[in-house]
């Protein structure tokens, strides 16, 4: 069965607590609410989504809206209408429309825009709302025009009242009941639904509806129970979870692992606990046994005014009623009041960000949509996990790639690859418990895999099974075999931001494989070098007075559709032989995977092509696929890339000079990725002219597989928007509006006579708002200072908030009283270890760059032109007195890491005790 609520609130904000009441009670699939008083749509409840529709006036009344539960696949239906009627299609034992409708009393309804409301509700219907009229239909003593109007409307379109006689509304001013909530439905849906009336009012002046439906509901609410790592009972763990090593080598792989994962899964079902299954309640933590005193008291007088409605007895329920929300709201304003003061500098950091994050309404809301494919509306937990499954198979698929690329795929993979070699290579040695510890320390808890094992578990077991359970790696690695639960995958479908959750390709899926079988970008590099470089050489064209032309790639579904034999042919062109490209072949092949939505999987589908999602593996693969692109440029482009993150740019004078060399290149590297496997995304591929000139010069034309690239006034690359002018000015503003809307919380958090204390609220503020002023200002800090200046407020007033200065308080003293400098000098600092950082990497592309002598000549005569970044850092060393300073290069290991050997520790104190 599952269960419809009809409410009118007369105030969402002021009833969340009574909704959460009402929510603990019922557990409803939706909820109709009417008059939410409500102007925006920044509201949250647990578990629960709200589509809502709020009433155009000056001021905030009426409105609609509908709670859907979460796990229970829905999708908001696009109403035509002047009436305050908001509607959802959500999955019972079939799809039912739900619409919530308020009609004000006063307001004047035709009966053509409910006629045009009905023929918008795809049937089956139920439409719940506060309707505002009266027929003795629905246990009224009289009638009135709106009455009228609904019976009207109930015989033109033939549908069914689920009303009897009850009474849904108790008018205050004359202490009288009347039935004016109406649940209205299809002729389908009379014999499986029914109506009762809640007989609380929860401080409204409408009782709840209850409608049932009394049908088999396939969607409940419960949830597969995960281990409670942090009540586990790790030493019992440990005794328990005993590995074999005789075990291990006496059975085969697929044997030894359902043994190891046995071991580990009994061990753990007898030493952590599992949650219930159950959803959570919506939680009111300030609610105290006061408050329960005094809402008993409440509940007693309205109970006794119920059945004697004498004047007394109402004033005596009035009295009881503000008498108990007195004591809630104080009660509400002590628990906020404790809970931010207990952010303080003592607890953990998971402890305070836990608390930050409930104080802001952070929520983890993962909404199920009703998807839309191929014309088919797919409602049920299965059909929308095997959609979205199916989708992401053909996203991998061979059948997806051009007809031109699958020829050349199709063509290479006729060459077989023979990995095998008689020859050791260092590479191939087996496994050290060294290396094993290592990696062990390195990673943290995260969802497991089909196996339920996570790290915490290897982490616990003993010394000896750690060390049999090395066996077992190292004898994948010698036997070259793979085993099969470790090629599986569940995805978890996320929807992508600002995207349609109806289209079952806008889901990015999240990969949760096993713990045990998994252990990046490259060591010492960030997106800044990249940055860098692209900001060195706008700043270099513009000084000589040139353009510069940059073309900004996006490689569709880069990582899904990343060509496998394609990964295979460059290890083995790289003249990699034996166990580690046999490894990495059994890794990529028959990788299968299905989608998990709620407790509901979709079938096994094969991921063809692509890398492995969730793997940390599969981001080196990929790097080691498409690094090749650079290789195909001419030698007056420049190209840098960073992962997927491609542009490549060319500087000159003559504009005809610059289209004919990007074109050749744009050739070229459309070329390769057919050849490789790769598509470029048009619509998302952009060009950017750089140029300081005052007379007018078109843009290039430069086609990208027969249609022009577009170009634009400015771009967002690895997270900075580069303009045309390179001002970094649409930056900065946008910078500065992320920042503000990060201030929030500081301003929640930050009282002058209670709230968190200083020390947290400066963790607070340097991990939300000061690391997004940080990031690239290396790179956007070279624009003007009138520009940069426009940071400046952000900072200050978050050191105001942190400190509890007044606003009048002196910037310098800010800086002084909470340790943290200008931004300016920030920006300094932050320069100074980048460049130290570069020259201590000997490796490093910039690590020798020098401008030429024609060049520094060229920056002394035009004082007006910004300098490249190695000029400004020389600056600031000059000014430090700091020009002198050699840095020291960091001293290259002699031993690759699979071959450092141990080193054992003399330690005289070891037997001593600390104390003594």
């Amino acid at each position: 069965m599952a269960t419809f609520i009809s409410w009118n609130c007369r105030g969402f904000m002021s009833k969340s607590s009574e909704l959460k009441d009402i929510i603990n009670k019922h557990h409803p699939a939706c909820i109709a609410v009417q008059e939410t008083y409500l102007k925006t749509d920044k509201h949250y409840i647990r578990n629960y989504q709200i589509f809502s529709k709020h009433h155009n006036s000056d001021r905030a009344s009426g409105g609609v809206a509908i709670l859907a539960a979460n796990y229970i696949p829905s999708m908001p239906l696009t109403l035509n209408t002047n009436l305050q009627a908001v509607a959802i299609r959500i999955q019972m034992k079939s799809l039912v429309t739900v619409c919530s409708l308020y009609l004000p009393p006063n307001d004047r309804v035709s009966q053509t825009d409910l006629n045009n409301l009905i023929s918008q509700l795809p049937s089956p219907f139920i439409i719940l709302g506060d309707l505002n009229g009266h027929s003795p239909f629905w246990g009224s003593t009289d009638s009135n025009a709106r009455g009228l109007q609904i019976e009207h409307l109930l015989a033109d379109h033939n549908l069914c009242l689920l009303n009897s006689d009850e009474k849904t509304h108790f008018h205050l001013p004359t202490r009288t009941f009347h039935s004016v909530d109406l649940a209205i439905c299809s002729p389908f849906l009379l014999p499986f639904f029914s109506l009762t009336v809640d007989n609380d009012l929860y401080n409204s002046d409408h009782f709840p509806l209850i409608i049932t439906d009394n049908r088999h509901n396939p969607t409940n609410s419960y949830r597969p129970p995960k281990y409670v790592l942090n009540a586990a009972n790790w030493q019992k763990f440990t005794s328990l979870a005993n590995i074999n090593s005789e075990t291990i080598k006496s059975s085969s792989i697929e044997q030894a692992l359902s043994y190891i994962v046995n071991t580990i899964i009994e061990a753990a079902d007898s030493s952590i606990p599992k949650t219930s299954g159950k959803r959570r309640k919506q939680n009111k933590p300030w609610w105290n046994a006061e408050c329960q005193q005094a809402y008993k008291i409440q509940r007693k007088a309205w109970g006794i005014f119920r059945r004697y409605p004498t004047p007394q007895n109402f004033i005596n329920f009035k009295k009881s009623r503000a008498e108990s929300r007195k004591i809630q709201r104080r009660s509400c304003r002590a628990s906020w009041r404790k809970f931010i003061s207990g952010i303080t500098s003592t607890i953990s950091s998971r402890q305070m960000w836990a608390k930050v994050k409930k104080a802001s309404g952070v929520s983890n809301t993962n909404a199920i949509s009703v998807l839309i494919h191929n014309g088919q509306t797919i409602s049920s937990l299965k059909g929308i996990a095997d959609s979205i499954a199916s989708t992401l198979a053909y996203t991998c698929s061979s059948q997806n790639y051009p007809r031109q690329i699958l020829n050349n795929k199709i063509n290479a993979e006729k060459q077989k690859l023979n990995f095998n070699s008689r020859t050791n290579f260092s590479y191939n040695s087996s496994f050290s418990f060294l290396e094993f510890q290592s990696c062990l320390a390195s990673v943290h808890d995260s969802s497991p895999g089909p196996d339920s094992i996570t790290y915490s578990m290897i982490k616990h077991l003993t010394a000896e099974s750690q060390d049999a359970l090395l066996h077992f790696y190292n004898r994948i690695w010698q036997e070259q075999y793979f085993p099969a639960l470790w090629q599986q995958a569940i995805i978890i479908p996320l929807l992508k931001p600002g995207k349609d959750p109806k289209n079952p390709s806008n889901y990015r899926p999240i990969a949760l494989t096993c713990c045990l079988c998994k252990s990046g970008f490259r060591k010492g590099r960030s997106t800044i070098d990249n940055l860098l470089a692209l900001e060195t050489d706008i700043r270099l064209s513009f000084l000589q007075r040139k353009h510069l032309v940059a073309i900004f790639f996006d490689i569709e579904k880069a990582y899904d559709r990343t060509w496998r034999y394609g990964i295979l042919k460059d290890l083995y062109d790289l003249g990699l032989r034996g166990n580690l490209p046999i490894f990495i072949k059994n890794f990529l092949q028959l990788r299968k995977f299905r989608v998990k939505v709620e407790s509901e999987f979709s079938d096994f589908f094969i991921q063809e092509e692509g890398v492995p999602q969730g793997s940390v593996l599969s981001v080196t693969l990929f790097i080691l696929k498409i690094n090749n692109i650079l290789k195909q440029l001419p030698t007056s482009v420049k190209g840098y890339l960073y992962v997927d993150d491609l542009y490549i740019s060319c500087t000159g004078t003559n504009m005809n000079f610059i289209q004919r060399q990007l074109q050749t290149a744009v050739n070229n590297i459309t070329q390769w990725c057919n050849n490789n496997g790769f598509a470029i995304s048009i619509s998302k591929t952009a060009g950017v002219h750089f140029c300081r000139k005052r007379n007018l010069h078109l843009d290039p034309e430069i086609k990208l597989y027969g249609e022009d690239i577009k170009f634009v006034n400015e771009i967002k690359f690895l997270g900075i928007i580069f303009d045309k002018k390179l001002s970094f000015l649409p930056h900065v503003k946008q910078l500065r509006k992320k920042c503000e809307s990060a201030l929030n919380i500081l301003k929640v958090l930050s009282t002058t006579t209670w709230g968190a204390d200083r020390l947290s609220m400066l963790k607070i503020y340097r991990a939300t708002v000061l690391s997004k002023l940080e990031y690239g200002c290396t790179i956007y800090g070279s624009a003007r200072k009138s520009v940069l200046q426009k940071l400046d407020p952000v900072h200050h007033t978050a050191l105001r908030l942190c400190s509890g200065a007044f606003r009048t308080s002196p910037v310098k003293s800010l800086y002084v009283e909470c340790c943290e400098p200008a931004l300016e000098l920030k920006r300094q600092m932050l320069s100074l270890h980048y460049y130290f950082k570069i020259q201590s990497n000997s490796n490093h592309p910039f690590h020798d760059f020098k401008l030429r002598p024609f060049l520094i000549r060229l920056q002394n005569a035009r004082k007006s032109f910004i300098p490249v970044f190695f000029t400004r850092v020389q600056d600031i060393l000059n000014d430090l007195n700091l020009l002198h300073l050699h840095v020291t290069p960091e001293p290259k290991s002699n031993f690759p890491p699979w071959g450092i050997p141990v080193v054992q520790f003399l330690n005289p104190f070891k037997t001593f005790i600390k104390s003594d």
